[in-house]
């Protein structure tokens, strides 16, 4: 069962075996310590001494063809040697990371920053960048330092890679190779919640600048680490958001006495879709022992007929695409964040009748990571849009099957609204992310003298997926909200006072009663109008951290 991680203090080792999605959040979010394994630099060798032969080569005045990056331009310049004078390979690298850091918009997230260094230091250590050791000890030193470059969110078009965002990563670690280290040039990075220049910043931390050689620049910024760091902190989150809709789900179908004969296993081996069938089986567990649902596979239900809405009824129809969707789609992430995908790779074991061992592709095209962030943004779009529908029913008197209107049992009927407008709120954001859903993976526009003439806009489909989790964690927390009420409103009708809770609901409410909200005050049962904003804050907090899982887990575990 995904839940959130707790972090751990051992560093997360690079070059002992392929890093998980596990990895990559305790590293970026938990700032746990990066170590990289010395036989990474074995692996990293060959292609980097190779790429020295041919610079040596280019300095003892041998003709070289134009390879690229090395001795050429860029995009459609690629065929252009740049350059006679080998020295100026250098140059070369540090003018595009210049040239290339040119990205607007507010800073990103410090996770999707420490997401990204990881992701490019483990891409960089595959051993095909040609790149010395020292290009990703100092991004391991970065990390474990917290240095934290700042990268504005827009400029990527998800090839040729993340160039603009990563340049704002290599401009803060890079220097020039003359010698000369303009502040102005150095780029920015947060210090102590400002933004400060990239030599303040790295001399705070005490880590060293460096010159970049030839094929650095472009191995630093051409890739997918951006795109991906993005997409796969959606994921992490969008996994521990469905489990946490499951239980919310199950405590409202538990408030609204639902009907169990929608959950039972054949009815969901008939269909023979592997995510229904574990969702059905999750909601059969979460809702075990509660008396408030009407029938079970051992017993007739007693209202006819046994439907509810498919807002209760279809939760493992609904959940269950949901959960192999995002099965399908941390498969792609895994294996982008373990991928080289900078352009040219170098590969030292090609045939000697081949002579050029730089090999030109498309590795940083980010179609796979555009696909992944789309799908994560559609299938959580629709966490909150069953969930929604869900919350408009719990605060209908005509619909709630006996609770009071807007979930208050008020004095006056009128003087309170109750539970109306959380509601109103979560229409909001469902409605927000029914627009950020749209696939940018869909859309390209030609770039570079349409040398690039498709692109695949992942940077801005990791960014709509951010989003929209961020958005679906707070409607989900709404339902946290209104499902702890709403069972507590039905245990005070006398019909059903003596009823049962499930052992689940039980863990999920007393979670909720025994969380203080961001003003101080307890999440209480609401008799009258309250200010609901800190609850709800606090209620997504409990969504985000993990905790509502957590607590869940611990108890059906006995």
């Amino acid at each position: 069962m995904t839940t959130a991680l707790l972090p751990e203090t051992a560093p997360v080792t690079i070059g002992v075996h392929r890093v998980t999605l596990d990895d990559l959040i305790q590293v970026a979010r938990h700032r746990r310590p990066l170590l990289i394994d010395e036989a990474v630099f074995e692996t990293m060798e060959p292609s980097r001494k190779w790429l020295q032969g041919v610079v040596d080569s280019m300095g003892q005045g041998t003709e070289t063809p134009p390879i690229y990056s090395v001795n050429t331009g860029f995009g459609s310049l690629a065929g252009r040697r740049a350059f006679a004078e080998p020295s100026d390979a250098a140059e070369l690298s540090r003018r595009l990371v210049l040239s290339n850091a040119s990205g607007v918009g507010r800073y990103v997230d410090e996770e999707v920053v420490r997401a990204t260094m990881f992701i490019r230091i483990v891409s960089l250590t595959q051993g095909y960048s040609g790149i010395r050791p020292e290009i990703v000890t100092t991004l391991a030193a970065m990390l474990n330092a917290g240095v934290c470059p700042a990268i504005p969110e827009y400029g990527s078009l998800g090839a040729s890679g993340d160039l603009i965002p990563l340049a704002h990563v290599a401009i803060v670690m890079s220097r020039s190779h003359t010698g000369e280290d303009l502040e102005l040039d150095s780029g920015e990075a947060m210090l102590d919640g400002k933004v400060v220049s990239g030599i303040k910043a790295m001399e705070a931390a005490g880590i060293e600048r460096l010159p970049l050689g030839a094929k650095d620049g472009l191995a630093l910024l051409n890739g997918t680490s951006f795109s991906a760091a993005q997409a796969a902190l959606a994921l992490y989150d969008a996994q521990n958001l469905l489990e946490t809709a499951q239980i919310t789900a199950a405590m409202t179908i538990e408030a609204l006495m639902g009907f169990g004969d929608a959950f039972i296993d054949e009815l969901h081996q008939a269909r023979g879709q592997q995510g229904q069938i574990e969702v059905a089986a999750r909601i059969r567990e979460l809702l075990a022992g509660s008396t408030l649902i009407d029938g079970n596979a051992a017993t007739d239900p007693v209202r006819q007929p046994p439907q509810d809405a498919y807002s209760l009824r279809c939760v493992p129809q609904v959940f269950g695409p949901i959960k192999d969707t995002l099965a399908f789609a941390a498969g792609i992430l895994e294996n982008e964040i373990n991928a080289a995908t900078d352009n040219p790779l170098i590969f030292p074991s090609l045939p000697d009748t081949r002579s050029l061992k730089a090999v030109s592709g498309g590795n940083f095209h980010a179609e796979y990571v555009a696909f992944a962030a789309d799908f994560i943004s559609i299938v959580v779009t629709e966490i909150g849009s069953i969930t929604e529908r869900r919350l408009f029913r719990l605060d209908d008197g005509t619909l709630n099957r006996g609770l009071p209107d807007m979930l208050v049992d008020s004095e006056q009927t009128g003087m309170d609204c109750g539970y109306m407008l959380p509601q109103y709120l979560a229409a909001a954001l469902v409605s927000d992310c029914k627009t950020l859903a749209h696939p940018d993976s869909v859309d390209s526009i030609p770039t570079c003298a349409n040398q690039e003439d498709h692109v695949s806009m992942a940077n801005n489909a990791g960014r709509h997926a951010r989003q929209i989790v961020a958005n679906i964690e707070s409607v989900v927390g709404i339902e946290l909200l209104m499902a702890s009420q709403a069972l507590e409103l039905r245990l005070g009708l006398e019909a059903t006072a003596d009823a049962l809770l499930s052992p689940a609901a039980a863990a999920a409410l007393d979670l909720v009663r025994g969380t203080t909200s961001d003003d101080g005050r307890p999440i209480d049962h609401i008799r009258a109008d309250v200010v609901l904003y800190p609850r709800v804050r606090k209620s997504l907090d409990l969504v985000h951290d993990g905790s509502v899982v957590l607590a869940v887990n611990q108890v059906l575990a006995g």
